[in-house]
């Protein structure tokens, strides 16, 4: 009976042990989480927008649906009250044009935040350091059912308004 009592806590601690790793594997992978690389072949171009929604640090930045760069860093401009994003891009992804334009969108209906370029067709192209001027902030999806919800409202009060006056003498 004394070899049995090593071989069940030897069984559960393996056990323990597999799925503490399966657990640190799944909160890795569902973070983004890998290591950093370091490119000394990319360059760095900011981006304000007025809301970034749940957009994070290492979201992807794409091009067409392909992924050029990452999001390097987020502050926010103590006098505009913008959120300054600043985009790693890889040299790879060739020249893009200085009057491309930015924006936030969403993968799928409620996934992850990105960043996606629609490239301009200035000749100049996009260098280290420069600012994208033309953003597309976050579209809300809050928001959006909010001005649906109160804007049919007040339409149809305003409609109703106009028929009232319309009747009485």
């Amino acid at each position: 009976m004394s070899t049995s009592k090593p071989r069940v806590d030897l069984a559960v601690g393996v056990f323990l042990l597999l799925a503490f790793i399966t657990l640190m594997v799944l909160a890795i992978s569902s973070t983004n989480g890998r290591l950093p690389v370091i490119d000394d072949a990319g360059y760095k171009v900011t981006a304000r927008f007025s809301n970034i929604s749940e957009l994070r640090v290492r979201a992807p930045v794409k091009i067409g649906g392909v992924r050029v760069g990452e999001i390097a860093d987020i502050q926010l401009d103590p006098q505009t009250f913008e959120a300054v994003v600043t985009l790693a891009l890889r040299r790879s992804a060739g020249e893009i044009p200085s009057d491309s334009s930015a924006g936030v969108f969403t993968a799928g209906l409620l996934g992850d935040r990105y960043i996606g370029i629609t490239p301009g067709g200035d000749p100049e192209p996009l260098s280290d350091g420069d600012e994208m001027l033309l953003t597309q902030s976050a579209v809300v999806l809050e928001e959006l059912i909010s001005k649906f919800i109160f804007g049919s409202t007040d339409d149809k009060k305003s409609d109703s308004d106009d028929a009232s006056k319309e009747t009485s003498p």
